[in-house]
Order: structure tokens, then C-alpha cells, then sequence
């Protein structure tokens, strides 16, 4: 994946950790976890003042006293990343693609005209605070700890102009599936997620804001998710709402290309096509027409579709509507491409399978 260079890294300074008078975890039913509504008893904070990182802090999860001037109400300066955190059988927390996230948000960060998070800030931060809230992370077939690292600008000042000062916070929660069932997506033939020369090809919160309402149109009509395509011309696929995604056509895996920046760089993407040459299947990263998918949906070409991300992992897709009609997919079993490649995936994530590419983190 194309990423930015490191951030320079600071003096590192001793953690302040004040920790939660008692664990709310006990009050958890991990069996049955809604996605992103129960956090942690931690999250790790450092603020961003007079052009440096100021003292870092573990903290108990809860509200934060902040001004109403600050300038990521305002004017829109908030990055994310999504992440997940699995245990394995072997009882040990392992982080998925960590320093790929970190590398990802500076991205971000530059394109936000933001500051820039040295490694050793958000490593420290987060495994420390992993190992102190260890037993949050679920051991449940098919559940995780998700994690949110989010900046945001707090300079306190009505006028647009580029803040200095920032806030980074990362909060986790334990979840299950994002999509509990295949997902059902419309082909999107108006609104645009994203322009050449954007901000489509990073994670800033304002991306997410503007694609609500027609996501939400496409909800009304009983549709999971929006397939998004170029704002131009409304020609080309380029990716769903929550994820990536990515097409079996023929004997190919075909997913749109990244080169005209419009496309988040997908960390789970990346995973997916990397897996699927190791099984010697052929990878197209290119340009996909909207006629094509439905072509190969009518034809039977199309084998598969599934959308790669993090919060969704690989979710299989159903069902594709494009101008008003429904068409539907082969049902997925354990030999389809894309259960394989979640299998694989998992069986990494959890330590039943080698690392060899070297994506997990362990956690103490």
C-alpha cells in the first residue's frame, strides 16, 4: 500500500495512567455484542499544543470538557482509523496491521493539514492500554476489539483557517459482525461519495457526513449499503459505504484501482488481494464499469461480490439493484473465494496460522 513517511518521533514520556475505579466488563454479554454502543473501561488521550505533543494520558472512558468554538465543529478537521484487536486460543492479544493504520492517519493528517502522530505516541498509547484492558477483548468466534484512534481540531477560534492545536484520542469496544447477513447494495446514480482532487482517499469524518443521506435513502427502500460510483460521469464502480469492494468475475478478483485517489486505501483490501495471490488467483486492480457487473450478473460471469474493511471484515454480497432492478448472486459457501480468504484471514488474526507477512502486533 502507498503510504506516508513516518512522523518524526518525539522524547517519549512516561504514560500517566489513572485508572478506573472499578470494570464494567463483568456487565457484558459477549455473546450477543452490539457493534460500537459498549466501550471500554479506557481510552488514551494526548493533546497537541504550542507544536508539540503534550503529556499522554490513560484515562477511565467517559465525556470530555471541550469549547463549542472549537474548529472541528466548525470547519470540519477530524480524521479517524478503524481497528481490531483479537485473541487468539493461546489467550494473547494480537493487533492487526497496526504501524499500517498509524501510516494510513498520517496520511490523513497531511491532507487535513493536521499534526502528525509519531509512532512510539500511538503504539505506547495503545498497547499499554490493551494490556490494562485485556479482558475486553472477546474470544468469541467471529467477535473482536475494535479500536478508534480520532483527532480532531481544538483550537478555539471562529475563522477559517488551519488550527494548531488538536486533540487524539483512541477509545475501543468489543464487537461482533458488522453485517450479521449477506448485504444487499444499490448501485448509486446520483449522489457522489467522492471527487478527483478530493478527500475520498483518506479518512476524514466529513466523508462520512455527506454520504448519510443517501445511504439513508438507500435504507428506506431495504437496501444494506450504497455502491458508490465516480462522481463524473456515474460510470465506474468504486466502492461501498463501510468497505471495500471486491468482485469474483470469472476466474479473476477484480476490485477498483486506487490511482485516481478517490478510493480509501483499505488496510483489509490490501490483506485480501495479498492472500488471494498466495492461492494463485489472478488480481485486477482496475477501472470497473457498471455495465460490466451488470453484464456479469446477467450472464453469470459474476461469481461473487464481497466488501473488505475493517469494521466489516469480508462481507458477501447478495444482492446488487441498479435502476430499479434487483439481481441476485450464488449463495456463499465454505468454498467460495471469499469464505476461504475469511478464513485464512481469521486463522492469522488468531494465531492458528503463520504470520508470514508479518501483520500482527502483540500485545504484551
Amino acid at each position: 500500500m502507498e503510504m506516508t513517511e513516518r512522523a518524526p518521533e518525539l522524547r517519549r514520556m512516561e504514560i500517566e495512567v489513572i485508572k478506573a475505579a472499578f470494570s464494567r466488563v463483568d456487565d457484558v454479554d459477549f455473546d450477543n455484542i452490539p457493534f460500537g454502543k459498549i466501550f471500554s473501561d479506557h481510552m488514551f488521550v494526548v493533546d497537541f499544543l504550542e507544536n508539540e505533543w503534550m503529556q499522554p494520558t490513560i484515562m477511565p472512558y467517559g465525556n470530555l470538557e471541550m469549547s463549542p468554538a472549537i474548529s472541528a465543529l466548525h470547519y470540519g478537521q477530524a480524521i479517524f482509523e478503524g481497528m481490531k484487536a483479537y485473541k487468539g486460543a493461546d489467550g494473547r492479544v494480537r493487533i492487526f496491521r497496526p504501524f499500517d493504520n498509524i501510516k494510513r492517519m498520517n496520511k490523513s493528517a497531511e491532507r487535513m493539514c493536521m499534526a502528525q502522530i509519531p509512532e512510539s505516541l500511538f503504539m505506547d498509547g495503545l498497547t499499554q492500554m490493551l494490556s490494562m484492558d485485556s479482558e475486553w477483548v472477546p474470544s468469541q468466534q467471529g467477535c473482536s476489539l475494535y479500536i478508534r484512534p480520532v483527532m480532531f481540531a481544538t483550537t478555539a477560534e471562529i475563522k477559517v483557517k488551519t488550527a494548531d492545536q488538536f486533540k487524539f484520542v483512541i477509545l475501543t469496544c468489543p464487537v461482533g459482525p458488522y453485517y450479521p447477513h449477506p448485504v444487499k447494495v444499490v448501485i448509486e446514480e446520483h449522489y457522489s461519495r467522492a471527487a478527483e482532487g478530493g478527500v475520498g482517499s483518506v479518512k476524514a469524518a466529513g466523508n462520512y457526513g455527506a454520504a448519510l443521506y443517501p445511504a439513508k435513502l438507500a435504507q428506506e427502500k431495504g437496501f444494506d449499503q450504497l455502491l458508490w460510483t465516480d462522481a463524473k460521469d456515474h460510470k465506474y464502480i468504486e466502492e461501498s459505504g463501510t468497505m471495500n469492494v471486491i468482485f469474483v468475475l470469472g476466474n479473476k478478483l477484480v476490485t477498483p484501482s486506487l490511482e485516481k485517489n478517490t478510493i480509501l486505501s483499505g488496510i483489509t483490501r490490501d490483506s485480501v488481494l495479498t492472500l488471494a495471490k498466495e492461492l494463485d488467483i489472478e488480481v485486477e486492480e482496475r477501472k470497473i464499469l457498471v455495465e460490466e457487473i451488470i453484464d456479469g450478473c446477467k450472464t453469470g460471469e459474476l461469481k461473487e461480490a464481497f466488501g473488505a474493511g475493517t469494521a466489516a471484515t469480508i462481507a458477501p454480497i447478495d444482492l446488487i439493484s441498479y435502476e430499479g432492478i434487483d439481481f441476485y448472486l450464488p449463495s456463499v459457501d465454505a468454498n467460495s473465494i471469499s469464505s476461504v480468504l475469511l478464513k485464512m484471514l481469521t486463522d492469522i488474526r488468531v494465531g492458528k496460522s503463520a504470520d508470514t507477512y508479518d501483520w500482527m502486533h502483540l500485545v504484551g
